[in-house]
């Protein structure tokens, strides 16, 4: 636990409230591969990692509701009587967004004080929205008693990002950050949510995540727009989801869609069973396979998917021409974020400071090098 975090947020609280808090760690996440895919039915390979959102929360009797979101240095008060979605209302919605869940659910909730904080990077491509997320709905849930499990509460994260922050994200981000285990990934049946947790060891290699900070405008209406072509492409096959389909059946009816639209559906096809051989290879601790495998990812989402940027190439580029690199690839929804990289122990160092210095020099802005470790998902800490 970031034990720094937990003394800022709770010391900020009863600087406000002059109560004793609730406290709530809310993890972020990495996916290892399969990306894409969970709105497709698919299988994903992520972990909740030590980055993670911290939630203080009280019962109030005021007559009203009031969050503090200190990474903002913003304070919102509300009624729970008037609960909307708000116009570039930022996190505010994640919050409206849960709440009004809840509300649909006729969940009993009364008026709460909140003070949260998080060390996720925004628009890294660690999932800060799914961690503040299920941060909220875990924490209303054990203050007002709601008997909510976890896979409920998962889908009601899940529906607030659709219906308040107009995303509509599968199910894959809520899931990891709030059943994480600590050393482990989780494979994924995004389908029925059944799951198998792998604990990896990666032997003489680690993760480094590396953020090129750059976020492009066009990332959110990009992802619903690939949403809607696979969705489009699996109905003209017949199917349920691209999850369904083989790339045989795809090639049958390639002459009825876009090159662009055979492409993107190709790519969904392809990455999900990338993602069971990776498993397969991470069984036989093979680094050298799994690397392969992210590279091959990359290549997709790149010439393929096209969710990938300049930045993110050049980083990816910069890996596969280092021999300390097995693999490496872009991680999240795209258009910025993160690459991960997996990077022998011992020439870490030297990769991540020459990887730092040639960036700067190519784009003008620094990237950011995160070490992270595997963590346990959403939990009580008091």
């Amino acid at each position: 636990m970031n034990n720094e975090l937990y003394q800022k947020v709770k010391r900020n609280y009863k600087a406000q409230f002059s109560g004793d808090p609730l406290m709530v760690k809310s993890a972020g996440r990495i996916n290892l591969i399969g990306e894409h895919v969970d709105y497709n039915d698919g299988f994903v390979f992520p972990a909740a990692i030590d980055k993670s959102i911290m939630v203080a929360i009280e019962k109030s009797s005021e007559p009203h509701c009031k969050a503090i979101a200190l990474d903002f240095e913003e304070t919102y008060r509300f009624d729970l009587k008037n609960i909307s979605k708000q116009m570039n209302g930022g996190w505010r919605n994640y919050l409206l967004g849960v709440i009004s869940e809840l509300q649909q659910r006729s969940l009993p909730i009364g008026n709460f004080n909140m003070v949260f904080a998080g060390d996720i990077p925004a628009g890294s491509g660690l999932s800060s929205s799914a961690a503040l997320e299920n941060g909220i709905v875990f924490s209303l849930n054990e203050l007002f008693n709601l008997g909510l499990t976890k896979i409920e509460m998962v889908e009601i994260s899940q529906k607030s990002e659709h219906s308040f922050v107009g995303v509509n994200c599968g199910i894959m981000d809520q899931y990891a950050s709030m059943f994480g285990q600590k050393d482990h990934f989780l494979l994924l049946d995004c389908r029925n949510m059944k799951v198998i947790s792998y604990k990896v060891d990666l032997g003489t290699y680690e993760l480094v995540l590396i953020n090129t900070n750059v976020q492009h405008t066009l990332s959110d209406s990009a992802y619903n727009e690939r949403r809607t072509t696979c969705e489009m492409v699996a109905k003209k096959l017949g199917k349920k989801a691209l999850r369904d389909a083989s790339e045989h059946e795809l090639d049958a009816i390639e002459k009825e869609i876009t090159a662009a639209d055979y492409q993107k559906a190709l790519f969904v096809i392809q990455e999900i069973a990338r993602t069971q051989r990776t498993v397969s290879q991470i069984k036989d601790e093979n680094m050298e396979g799994v690397g392969k495998l992210l590279f091959e990812s990359h290549a997709g989402l790149s010439n393929q998917y096209k969710v990938s940027c300049a930045e993110l190439d050049f980083l990816v580029h910069l890996a596969k021409e280092d021999r300390a690199v097995a693999g490496a690839r872009m991680m999240g929804g795209g258009f910025g974020g993160c690459t991960i990289n997996l990077v022998k122990k011992d020439e870490s160092q030297a990769f991540t400071e020459k990887v730092a210095n040639t960036y700067k020099n190519k784009f003008g802005v620094a990237c950011s090098i995160y070490h992270v470790a595997l963590s346990d998902g959403t939990h009580l800490l008091n």
